[in-house]
């Protein structure tokens, strides 16, 4: 299963929901493929941000060797999933489809709901780190019981 953890700038949540689904899917010995991008092309090639590094760090997992990279459309054909982390975001990546099948992988992470993005409150990286892990253990188990592999 390939599955990609999007945010706008690939530096905050969506680099913590890579980390964290890669933990966990490693943790039950699944070869599973998790990868992150953002919307934005602003931080290409830089590491997550600083403070997501250091949340995650905190719970110990290693973020640190990630590198931000911009969604693009070739990520529609590679990955089976592709999970947003808001409405914007949403927006963003399926304005980017070139048919139904695409727009169908993207659904997201928070089914009617959204990550806040904590980029500009020092004190949301930890509940945002939190939010993510209770949804990305939910969404293991989902994964898992799904026979097709598909998100309920």
């Amino acid at each position: 299963m390939k599955i990609l953890m999007v945010c706008l700038g690939n530096i905050c949540r969506s680099p913590l929901a890579h980390g964290i689904m890669q933990h966990l899917a490693e943790k039950k010995g699944l070869n599973w493929q998790i990868d992150s991008a953002g919307t934005g092309n602003w931080h290409c090639g830089k590491a997550p941000d600083s403070r997501s590094i250091k949340v995650s760090l905190s719970y110990g997992l290693d973020i640190s060797t990630q590198k931000a990279r911009q969604f693009q459309l070739s990520d529609f054909e590679e990955f089976d999933h592709i999970l947003v982390m808001d409405q914007q975001n949403y927006k963003d990546v399926i304005s980017l489809a070139t048919h139904q099948e695409h727009i169908n992988k993207v659904q997201l992470f928070i089914p009617n709901g959204f990550v806040p993005d904590p980029y500009w409150d020092d004190t949301q990286f930890k509940p945002v780190y939190d939010l993510i892990y209770a949804r990305s253990e939910k969404l293991l188990q989902e994964l898992l019981k799904s026979e097709e592999g598909a998100i309920r």
